[in-house]
């Protein structure tokens, strides 16, 4: 086990009917103007988006708002809400909607409290030296950034998809009601199902440090996602397993199931992020795709956890050799995503790539992270257009 800090400063709001205390709770942060954040029509057909105001208007806090939000957030975007935010002298963010919408405030509660373009801390370039305060009200749960560090910006000219972490960033408060995602089609609620058990996964096949109670806390929640998942599938109105789905989506993001390892491997998540730029796909979908070809490919170099996995989370017998245990517990969770209706591979995800495109793929990913990056095993540019390939 190595050392670590764990970090967790959001105020969680949570159970039925939370969002009408929004206006007690951004009026406690002690601002003067709020921009209200999201994405499509679905906030404003459901009634959210009014009932935001209302209690925002009973409180006296005065706000501005800007939508259009889309998966995979924009940078385009990011840059109108720089501007309203300054022009109208904006100093909180609402956020009302799911891992885009939050990833979206973020990035411009950097680029108005931070001096210069902010696309280049997503370059990693330089780091943010302030950012808005962030309030969130979670209509989706998947990303978990409700309570994380993280953020991912796209830039439509170049394709690029990156993201940005720093905790100046983390949500003052996240109020987080599972009947709001009742209203989800069944492929988002999938994809979010998928975002969570990745966000854990990354974090749990790791070749550097481990805890019990760390992997224990992992474990648990992975099966817990796994079992209300397909309660979902019969029943996606059952409360209980969304508010289960919701929480664990939380928890698998904010650092706790990484404490005590080395951070986590992630290049599951930076091999999905060029696809998300190139293909414009669902990220949740996207991880489900390459996870597979992913695990195939590094699971000899991680056996122990793969092994471990396998018997305690997806519940595959110890019977046979480590590797077959390990590839029964890598076949028992794309059967699982198949059955919540997530594609396996690029074919079930409806793209069909060319080896140029999965080349090009490759070269940004490895460029991205510096030439190789890996816990699990260390992938180079090579290893990863392997296995691109191998999830066509």
């Amino acid at each position: 086990m190595f050392n670590f800090q764990y970090y967790a400063p959001t105020k969680v709001v949570f159970g039925k009917e939370t969002e009408s205390q929004v206006g007690q709770l951004v009026k406690a942060q002690g601002c003067k103007k709020v921009l209200i954040h999201y994405g499509g029509g679905s906030v404003k057909r459901s009634g959210l988006l009014d009932r935001v105001k209302a209690s925002l208007e009973s409180e006296g806090v005065a706000y501005v708002e800007l939508g259009g939000v889309v998966p995979n957030p924009r940078l385009e975007l990011v840059y109108e809400g720089i501007d309203l935010c300054k022009k109208e002298g904006v100093d909180f963010i609402l956020a009302v909607g799911g891992g885009s919408v939050i990833d979206s405030g973020k990035a411009i509660g950097y680029g108005v409290a931070t001096e210069g373009d902010v696309w280049e801390l997503y370059e990693h370039k330089r780091n943010a030296t302030a950012c808005l305060p962030i309030g969130v009200i979670l209509t989706i749960a998947a990303a978990g950034s409700e309570t994380s560090n993280s953020s991912v910006i796209t830039k439509e000219d170049t394709l690029d998809k990156r993201f940005y972490d720093d905790d100046i960033s983390r949500p003052k408060f996240a109020i987080m009601n599972p009947e709001l995602t009742m209203t989800l089609p069944d492929y988002q609620t999938g994809c979010g199902v998928a975002d969570i058990l990745m966000h854990t996964q990354e974090r749990y096949f790791t070749n550097g440090g481990n805890m019990e109670m760390t992997d224990q806390i992992a474990e648990g929640l992975m099966r817990n996602v796994i079992a209300n998942a397909k309660i979902l599938v019969k029943d996606p109105k059952n409360y209980d397993a969304r508010a289960e789905v919701m929480w664990a989506g939380s928890l698998s993001h904010n650092g706790l199931t990484g404490c005590g390892n080395d951070g986590g491997d992630f290049m599951t998540h930076m091999l999905e992020h060029e696809m998300g730029g190139m293909y414009d796909v669902a990220h949740g979908a996207g991880l489900a795709a390459v996870w597979g070809s992913w695990a195939r490919y590094v699971y000899k170099n991680c056996l122990h956890r793969f092994v471990r996995f396998a018997t305690n989370v997806m519940g595959v017998e110890a019977v046979g050799t480590e590797e077959e245990i390990a590839l029964k517990g890598i076949e028992a969770l794309e059967a699982f995503y198949r059955e919540i209706g997530m594609p396996t591979n690029f074919r079930e995800l409806g793209v069909e790539a060319k080896d140029e495109e999965l080349r090009e793929m490759a070269r940004r990913c490895a460029n991205y992270v510096g030439g190789e990056k890996g816990s699990a095993r260390l992938l180079k540019e090579a290893d990863m257009y392997e296995i691109y390939k191998m999830a066509l």
